[in-house]
């Protein structure tokens, strides 16, 4: 019977769907087919609107524009993916960093959860193994100061490893003191994250290759 017939493909349906075997429907992907048509027709109908208004000095000036266009997008949607230059890291402000931090973690398979709204600037992040991160972050404005000063905020703060499963990671756009180096290796579970190693995780290579415990 038809009506058992329908049952029957809604349920096998149901079961590929279950085993991740069942592809999308039309209605998830039309969305998706509609904004790649838009993105690609409507420049070519804006430069073909400027080439019959006005000719080919219109056409240059319309694939300049759209050019430029492009690059800043793409600079944002990298920025987004956690990627960043070492000239964008420079730019960046205390949030800023924050932000760039929680977005490279998010790359790497972090679950980020931004604690800033509850003191200082920290990010608790966990992966799918079950490590769990406390991220704070030394001031921007630390790393034009005098770095042979000692345990300068927040290392002091990081200090509790001793008590919960958490490894500290401390980011500082700077370098950090012989004594913040050695302070930290007696702590056990504390990562300090200095400015050459923060460009190469900005850049694309994860805290495990940066040498994160655990």
């Amino acid at each position: 019977m038809p009506g058992s017939r329908r049952s029957q493909r809604q349920r096998a349906v149901s079961e590929l769907r279950a085993q991740g075997r069942y592809g999308p429907e039309l209605r998830e992907v039309l969305p998706g087919f509609a904004a790649l048509g838009a993105a690609v027709f409507v420049p070519l109908l804006l430069l073909a609107w400027l080439y019959r208004t006005f000719g080919g000095v219109g056409l240059l000036l319309g694939v300049v524009g759209l050019a430029a266009a492009g690059a800043a997008g793409w600079r944002v949607v990298r920025r987004r993916g956690g990627h960043y230059t070492p000239a964008e890291l420079a730019r960046l402000d205390d949030p800023g960093l924050v932000v760039a931090a929680a977005r490279m973690l998010r790359r790497d398979g972090w679950h980020v959860t931004d604690l800033t709204e509850q003191g200082p600037p920290r990010l608790y992040a966990r992966d799918r193994g079950g490590r769990e991160l406390d991220v704070a972050f030394r001031p921007v404005a630390a790393a034009d100061e005098d770095e042979g000063t000692p345990g300068a905020a927040p290392l002091r703060e990081a200090g509790r490893s001793g008590v919960d499963r958490f490894v500290r990671v401390v980011v500082h756009r700077g370098s950090f003191s012989r004594e913040d180096v050695r302070w930290a290796s007696r702590q056990g579970g504390v990562h300090l994250l200095d400015g050459r190693q923060l460009q190469r995780w900005a850049g694309g290579a994860s805290l495990d290759d940066l040498g994160l415990p655990g």
